[in-house]
C-alpha cells in the first residue's frame, strides 16, 4: 500500500472556490463513492478553512487518483471541470511530507496556527467511526499529530500567527484610530479567535467582547483575557457598539450579513477583520459607507514574509527530518511480512521433507535430531544473505521492487498466515 492525497487548498484554489467546496455533508457520500472503488483501501478526509483533502492508502496511483477525485466532486457538489487545475495529488514520500507540513501549520494561511491539530484529530476520529481507517493510514496520521505537537513545543512558530493578527490590527488603526480608544468584538472562541482576543488585550484595546455560539468556551477565554462575554443571540447589540470586529468561526455561510452590518453601526468608521474560510462576513458589507473589511488575502503578505523567518525555517528542518525518519521506518516495516513469509515457506518445506523421510526410514531419536539440525543449518545459511540484504534495502527506494521480486520468486503472499504453495517433492519422485 502507498499513501496518496488528493485535494485543493488556499495555495491552489481561489477563495470563492474554497467556499463552495466547504459546503455540504461529506461523510456518507465519501463512504459511498470510495466504498464502491477498487483502488483505495483506507481513507480519511481533512476539511478545514484552508483545504479539503482526501488521504488514502492505495493499491494503484492512477486508479486511486480517479476514485478520489470523483469522491471530491461528490462531496463538494462541484464538477471535475469546476475543480480543474485547483486539484493536486501527492504520492508516498511527498504525501507524507505534505501531511506533516499541514500538521505543523506550515501550509495554513495563518502560518503556525494550532487549530489544524484539532481538525486532524477530528478527521482521524471520523475515519475510525466510519470504519474505513486501517493501520497504515492510522500510523501516518498519528505521526503527523506527534510532529505537530513537537513543532509547537520546540519552536517559535506560534509567533507567526501573532504577526498575522497584529498586521490586521495595524490596518484597522488607519481607520479607527488608536487601539486604546477602540471597542473590539471577537466572533468565535476557537484557536484563532483566542489568539485575536489575547492580542487585543495585550495591545491595550479599550474593551474586548467575545461572542460565541458556545457560551462556555467564550467564558473560559474571557476568564484568562479579561474580556466581556455576550450571548450569541445578543450579537447585534455587541456589533452596534464595536469599532473593530474580528471574526473567525467554523460556520458554513456568512455569520455577519450585510443587513446585520447596516443596522448595527451607530456612528463613526467600523472595521471588520475576517480570518475565516469560508468567509464569515458577507462581501457586500465592504460596500457600506464608512465600513472597511479586511480578508485573509489582505494579510497574505505576512504569511509570505514569514517564509524567510528563522521560526519557519526551523520548523521546515524539523519536518524534513521527521519525514525522512518515518519513510525509512515505513519501508523497513513493509519488508517484515515478506521476511516472515519466506521463513514460513522454508519451515513448511523442511517439515514436509522430514515427514516424508520419517515414513521411509527408521531413525532413532539422536539420528533424527541430527538430521533436523543439519537441515535447519542449511536453510538458515541459504536464507541469511537474502534476509540481511532485504533489511539493508528496506530504507531505499528500491525496497518495494526487491520485495515484489521475492514474492514472485518464492510464490508467496506475505499477508496470509500460511504460504499458498509448497512443492510436493524437492528433488524426489513425482
Amino acid at each position: 500500500m502507498s499513501l496518496l492525497v488528493v485535494g485543493l487548498s488556499h495555495r491552489s484554489a481561489p477563495v470563492e472556490l474554497l467556499e463552495q467546496a466547504a459546503l455540504g455533508d461529506r461523510g456518507e457520500l465519501l463512504d459511498i463513492v470510495l466504498g464502491q472503488g477498487d483502488h483505495v483501501d483506507e481513507w480519511m478526509i481533512v476539511s478545514t478553512c484552508n483545504r479539503v483533502e482526501i488521504y488514502g492508502e492505495v493499491a494503484t496511483f492512477h486508479g486511486a487518483v480517479g476514485e478520489m477525485s470523483e469522491a471530491l466532486c461528490a462531496v463538494t457538489g462541484l464538477s471535475i471541470e469546476e475543480l480543474g487545475d485547483s486539484l493536486y495529488a501527492h504520492y508516498e514520500e511527498r504525501a507524507i511530507a505534505h501531511l506533516f507540513s499541514v500538521a505543523a501549520g506550515l501550509d495554513s494561511i495563518a502560518v503556525g496556527e494550532s487549530q489544524i491539530l484539532a481538525q486532524l484529530r477530528q478527521a482521524l476520529s471520523d475515519g475510525r467511526s466510519h470504519g474505513h481507517l486501517g493501520s497504515g493510514l492510522e500510523s501516518v496520521a498519528q505521526q503527523a499529530l506527534r510532529v505537530g505537537k513537537r513543532v509547537h513545543a520546540e519552536t517559535e512558530i506560534d509567533s507567526v500567527s501573532k504577526g498575522l493578527i497584529e498586521r490586521g490590527i495595524s490596518l484597522a488603526q488607519h481607520h479607527i484610530g488608536p487601539l486604546s480608544d477602540a471597542r473590539a468584538v471577537v466572533i468565535g472562541a476557537g484557536a484563532m479567535s483566542a489568539l485575536a482576543t489575547h492580542t487585543l488585550s495585550r495591545l491595550g484595546a479599550a474593551e474586548v467582547t467575545i461572542v460565541s455560539r458556545t457560551l462556555a468556551s467564550a467564558e473560559r477565554l474571557a476568564a484568562v483575557t479579561g474580556a466581556k462575554v455576550t450571548p450569541w443571540e445578543n450579537r447585534a447589540e455587541a456589533l452596534a457598539e464595536a469599532d473593530f470586529i474580528v471574526s473567525c468561526t467554523g460556520a458554513v455561510g456568512h455569520v455577519i450579513s450585510v443587513d446585520d452590518a447596516r443596522s448595527s453601526r451607530l456612528e463613526g468608521p467600523q472595521v471588520y477583520l475576517d480570518l475565516a474560510l469560508p468567509r464569515d462576513v458577507d462581501p457586500e458589507v465592504a460596500d457600506l459607507e464608512d465600513v472597511h473589511v479586511f480578508w485573509l488575502d489582505d494579510l497574505r503578505e505576512v504569511a509570505e514574509e514569514a517564509g524567510s523567518r528563522s521560526q519557519v525555517r526551523a520548523v521546515e528542518e524539523l519536518v524534513t527530518a521527521e519525514v525522512a525518519e518515518f519513510v525509512t521506518t515505513r519501508r523497513a516495516a513493509s519488508v517484515g511480512p515478506t521476511v516472515a513469509a519466506i521463513r514460513r515457506y522454508a519451515a513448511d518445506v523442511v517439515a514436509a521433507e522430514l515427514q516424508r523421510l520419517e515414513s521411509r526410514t527408521t531413525l532413532d531419536e539422536r539420528q533424527e535430531a541430527q538430521v533436523q539440525l543439519t537441515i535447519h543449518r542449511i536453510v538458515e545459511k541459504l536464507l541469511h544473505t537474502p534476509t540481511v540484504r532485504m533489511k539493508e534495502l528496506a530504507g531505499s527506494q528500491d525496497a518495494a521492487d526487491y520485495t515484489k521480486l521475492l514474492h514472485t520468486l518464492f510464490d508467496i503472499d506475505p499477508f496470509v498466515s500460511k504460504v499458498s504453495h509448497i512443492p510436493r517433492q524437492v528433488g524426489g519422485e513425482r
